[in-house]
């Protein structure tokens, strides 16, 4: 891993493993931070975007195969969601950002993840209320457009406004926007080869790093886990890393 000091390999795997443990236990592929890890290891943004699009394909897989064998995963409350999101998120694998743009918004985006994982976006469940289409078709194709752009899956988004709108319970959110996740890391992945652009080779040694957190995350949130202490210090990081993107 030449990005990196050998003196850092082992803290930067070991963090990537507890993100992707996190973020698997509650249905995420951890594409937010993964980012924001970068950032504090001062990877170059040409490594970032591709980096969190292919650890999120692997993650957020591992989840969903999870929370798919307990039965959480409603295809009827997916559908709506991807069939906008997909062709949004590969549009915006096409578009490479300005650099102080890809920042900024990459920040803001950040900020909002740290704030979930500090508990302050997570809605109770509602009693559940009948979807709206023409809603769930727009929802899906801003964060589609969103993921495509800055190299996430969009689940950190879409999981509060499920839950907010009483359309999923908490169990089925992360199912959904698992498999969210993963529709749109690969078709953002998808326009990101297609225009002219390569996955460096150092992204494809995180992905077994990634995975033993992804699969840990997957078995134990799929049942009972949860642990406030490691998403305060996981929210604290990101929130560190939103900062330094948005005031360099």
């Amino acid at each position: 891993m030449n990005l990196l000091s050998s003196e850092n390999i082992l803290l930067f795997s070991f963090a990537l493993i507890v993100i992707a443990f996190l973020y698997s236990s509650v249905g995420h592929g951890g594409a937010s931070g993964y980012l924001a890890l970068m950032t504090i290891f001062a990877f170059p943004i040409s490594v970032m975007k591709p980096s969190a699009l292919l650890l999120n394909l692997f993650v957020s897989s591992i989840s969903f195969f999870f929370y798919y064998r307990m039965n959480y995963f409603k295809p009827k409350l997916f559908y709506p969601f991807a069939i906008a999101s997909i062709p949004a998120a590969f549009i915006g694998g096409f578009i490479t950002l300005d650099n102080t743009i890809y920042k900024i918004i990459l920040g803001v985006v950040l900020v909002f993840a740290a704030l979930r994982l500090f508990g302050i976006f997570n809605f109770k469940e509602k009693e559940a209320v009948q979807i709206n289409l023409p809603f769930a078709l727009a929802i899906g194709f801003v964060i589609g457009l969103l993921s495509g752009m800055l190299g996430i899956g969009g689940g950190i988004i879409l999981s509060p406004i499920l839950l907010f709108l009483g359309w999923a319970s908490i169990k089925e959110s992360a199912a959904i926007s698992s498999l969210f996740i993963f529709v749109n890391s690969f078709a953002g992945i998808m326009g990101f080869f297609l225009g002219g652009k390569t996955v460096p080779t150092e992204s494809f040694y995180l992905v077994p790093i990634a995975v033993v957190g992804g699969v840990l995350g997957g078995y134990y949130g799929s049942g009972y886990f949860s642990n406030k202490t490691l998403k305060i210090v996981l929210g604290t990081v990101i929130l560190l890393a939103s900062i330094k993107l948005i005031f360099p």
